[in-house]
């Protein structure tokens, strides 16, 4: 098996969701998880706003209209193939028009 991290993207933050339907949100991602928990490595977080992007040019914050990372995840499959499957799944791809999960393998050190 190999390393693939989930990273989340949208329009959607948790902020933005009233508590009226932040339950019904959660239980969305709980089920998805639920569908690939034998595959979870570490579920993740969401990220907070006001991300800073560090370079040699200095330190800056990203912009919301820069299309920050919402959060991540970490599972376990056997290839970019069976991730991009799982991935295909998220809650955040039918709840917010701009949703998009980025796959990345992470290599072994």
């Amino acid at each position: 098996m190999k390393k693939y991290v989930f990273v989340y993207y949208g329009s959607v933050r948790p902020e933005d969701i009233d508590k009226a339907h932040m339950k019904e949100t959660m239980d969305k991602w709980m089920a998805w998880f639920g569908t690939f928990k034998d595959k979870m490595v570490d579920g993740g977080n969401p990220f907070a706003p006001g991300a800073k992007s560090v370079s040699a040019k200095g330190t800056e914050t990203i912009p919301a209209d820069m299309w920050p990372a919402k959060g991540y995840t970490i599972i376990n499959a056997s290839s970019m193939d069976d991730a991009t499957k799982i991935a295909k799944g998220c809650p955040a791809l039918k709840d917010d028009s701009e949703g998009a999960v980025r796959v990345y393998e992470a290599m072994p050190m």
